[in-house]
């Protein structure tokens, strides 16, 4: 390889590496790295294809663009046993004369590239990482490639493919960072700003409750109005916890761990009461699916409120039962039963939320027994 030669090869393999680093995705380099390839190689046109599981190969850049009357070869797939494919797959370059009339290319051709002859092909990325194939074409009737150019092109290629190799484990550390920065800021709203809202709506319903017929209307309004925002609030932080988890289109959301949100809400309701209520979990709660974790936090949230605020109980039991086909949440408290003037906005919430979820909900109450509340829904 002559002097000249090897300084464009370094000049373009510097200025990919550049290019590959500094950009936010490593896909947009895929132009630069086929134009880069076909000055190199000398050729008519280029071609990068990057490799799917399956083994076949899709286009995804060529140079110079191809006009659509002319068949813009960018998104055709190849067979997994065309000469590209393979060459992805063994690391080996490939170069044949003629692309129509060589056995090894022949049946594979697609009819935008017939207008071709001379061809060569070389992998591209790593040994460990390979990405795809990286070809360039000449004109029927033009100089077959030299083993120079394929020196070039195969050296050229495995620069190229190193350079992207790297800029994807950069982008996906910095994508883990932002990920946990994210999944930080929803563990702490949700166990702290959350928390600290619930209590002190808590607290404000029992305070109302004790001056009822007490305050004027305007005051009782107001503390009504207070109530009704906190309950917004808490409503809007979910919202966005639930944004910041499912951040990653890639990833399933992850909810916090289910025994934990519920030793937390039988802590709170403890506090409001006086004293712990008793916790009983039977079962694994790890696996529970997303969706019905948040269902069965909401529904602990709502049968512990109403406790607090109606039973005047001595005595609460939580349960939570975890099988293989449901899982069940059961509150029983021995206070003075439901009111029948409360409103019973909150225990039609439980129901909806049983419902939602293809399960049941199920409310005992009387006086002399207390109340018994059972959730239950499906896995």
């Amino acid at each position: 390889m002559d002097s000249a030669l090897a300084r464009r090869m370094l000049a373009a393999s510097t200025e990919i590496t550049k290019a590959a680093l500094s950009a936010d995705d490593p896909d947009v380099v895929l132009p630069m790295v086929v134009r880069r390839a076909a000055a190199l190689a000398e050729a008519d046109l280029g071609l990068v294809m990057v490799r799917a599981d399956d083994g076949r190969l899709t286009v995804e850049a060529a140079y110079p663009a191809q006009p659509e009357t002319a068949g813009d070869p960018v998104g055709a797939v190849l067979s997994a046993r065309s000469a590209a494919a393979r060459v992805s797959r063994s690391g080996v370059p490939i170069v044949v004369d003629d692309l129509i009339d060589d056995p090894l290319t022949a049946p594979y051709v697609p009819s935008s590239l017939r207008i071709y002859g001379p061809f060569a092909v070389a992998p591209f990325g790593t040994r460990e990482r390979r990405l795809g194939a990286l070809a360039v074409y000449r004109r029927r009737g033009a100089p077959t490639f030299t083993r120079v150019a394929v020196e070039v092109l195969t050296g050229f290629a495995a620069q190229a493919g190193l350079a992207l190799v790297l800029a994807e484990g950069s982008t996906a550390r910095e994508r883990i960072a932002v990920y946990q920065e994210r999944e930080r800021i929803a563990r702490d709203l949700h166990d702290v700003i959350v928390q600290r809202l619930y209590a002190a709506g808590m607290q404000l319903e029992v305070l109302d409750r004790k001056l009822t017929g007490r305050l004027a209307a305007e005051d009782s309004a107001r503390l009504t109005d207070t109530m009704d925002q906190l309950d917004q609030t808490i409503a809007e932080v979910r919202a966005t916890v639930r944004t910041l988890r499912s951040a990653d289109p890639d990833t399933p959301a992850h909810a916090p761990d289910l025994a934990d949100s519920m030793r937390s809400e039988v802590q709170i309701a403890g506090e409001l009461l006086g004293r712990p209520p008793k916790l009983e979990i039977e079962g694994d709660l790890t696996e529970v699916p997303v969706a019905l974790a948040d269902h069965a936090r909401a529904a602990m949230r709502e049968a512990l409120s109403n406790v607090v605020r109606h039973s005047g109980a001595r005595s609460v039991l939580v349960r939570i039962r975890r099988s293989a086909r449901s899982m069940r949440l059961q509150v029983v408290d021995d206070g003075c039963g439901i009111p029948r003037d409360v409103t019973k906005r909150g225990l039609r919430h439980l129901e909806e939320r049983a419902a939602a979820a293809g399960g049941s909900c199920v409310i005992h109450s009387s006086p002399d027994s207390g109340t018994t509340i059972t959730w239950e829904v499906p896995l």
